[in-house]
């Protein structure tokens, strides 16, 4: 019996940006399941304010009772959250291209404010201009026209006053740094980056080295994997649950 395997996108993204892996997964082994995370997509219209608690709980309530979970960048700190909060109910867990969290209290409230003034744009400005500007983050460098075109395509699926809710609400500046939790982390866990990612690949190693018996993955492609590399994604997702 395949397992579900529950999908959380990244920022500005929707459970479209999963098609490509979705296309791909062994269906024998898993049923995958996408969701919009709160704020975004067909979850546009959730409460206010946008919260990590709320998100979790948008998680526990959509997936089955056992479930294999996969999060990329915000997604993947979503995830964690979820993993530490019910830690019974995650058969296995996968962070792609994730940070734990910002343990300087200076560098947080700095990445806060700049969020903050991300959110203004996006409740003020063109919401194309804002997408052009959010992709031409260092993050994203090198990224292959295609991937940036079906990205833009993707944050265009959005309602950009939700995505300023959820900036404020889910910035890793307004999160709590979860790297002392790590060790708590039981089930079988893959940290996934992408070998262009140079940022994310060392807040992996170290991720790796912080939960017990994880396995740290480098495949091709840079920040974004699920567009870039739905492939070699899909084969990696595939290890992870025996």
């Amino acid at each position: 019996m395949p397992e579900t395997l529950v999908l959380l996108h990244g920022f500005g993204g929707t459970r479209r940006a999963w098609d490509g892996v979705c296309d791909q997964i062994e269906r024998e082994r898993y049923r995958p399941l996408a969701l919009d995370l709160p704020g975004h997509g067909r979850m546009a219209g959730c409460g206010r304010p946008i919260t990590f608690d709320a998100c979790v709980q948008h998680v526990l309530a959509a997936a089955p009772e056992r479930f294999v979970l996969c999060g990329y960048s915000l997604g993947g700190r979503v995830a964690l959250h979820v993993a530490l909060a019910a830690p019974e109910r995650v058969l296995a867990l996968a962070l792609v291209s994730c940070s734990p969290g910002i343990e300087d209290p200076g560098e947080r409230a700095a990445r806060l404010a700049r969020d903050d003034a991300l959110a203004d744009e996006l409740e003020s400005a063109s919401f194309e201009a804002w997408i052009e500007r959010w992709r031409s983050q260092p993050v994203f460098a090198g990224e292959p026209e295609p991937v940036r075109r079906r990205a833009g395509e993707d944050q265009r699926r959005n309602d950009p006053l939700a995505l300023a809710a959820a900036l404020r609400g889910l910035s890793v500046g307004a999160m709590a740094p979860l790297w002392g939790r790590l060790p708590e982390l039981s089930m079988p866990t893959s940290v996934i980056v992408g070998e262009r990612d140079a940022k994310f690949r060392a807040l992996g190693e170290r991720t790796a080295r912080e939960v017990p018996g994880s396995a740290y993955v480098v495949i091709s492609g840079g920040h974004g994997l699920p567009l870039e590399s739905p492939a070699e994604l899909a084969r990696a997702l595939e290890r992870l649950h025996p």
